[in-house]
């Protein structure tokens, strides 16, 4: 069972802050989500999915939780960033044979962050 603070990354493995900024674009061009992709995950039209101060809040909450994700399995990998982008686009059968990236993409965030909450925990028990 998941612990109440592991659900945040020890630290920032894959530079997806400046400081305590998260770095929007960055966060999105790690699995290299197109505009599109990131419009079908939130929800959001593609003219919404944009990265300057008229970027819609609701964007920013799922981008930032994208970034934690993605930070929980690079601390995994010990911070490597080849191993967790690998990771991210897998086909893996315990997901019904999709990739963790794809999940994402279809708007399926809570569930990966559930199955990989779980996983972290089976594995530090």
């Amino acid at each position: 069972m998941p612990m109440l603070f592991d659900t945040v990354p020890q630290q920032d493995y894959l530079s997806l802050y400046e400081g305590n900024s998260p770095q929007y674009n960055r966060i999105a061009q790690f699995l290299h989500f197109k505009k599109e992709d990131i419009a079908r995950a939130t929800g959001l039209s593609q003219n919404s999915v944009r990265y300057d101060d008229k970027m819609p809040p609701e964007l920013k909450e799922r981008i930032i939780e994208w970034a934690i994700l993605f930070n929980l399995v690079a601390g995994f990998f010990k911070g490597d960033a080849e191993k967790t982008q690998q990771w991210f686009i897998t086909l893996n059968p315990m997901l019904g044979n999709v990739a963790p990236r794809d999940m994402i993409r279809f708007g399926r965030y809570k569930k990966l962050l559930k199955y990989v909450m779980n996983a972290l925990a089976e594995n530090r028990g």
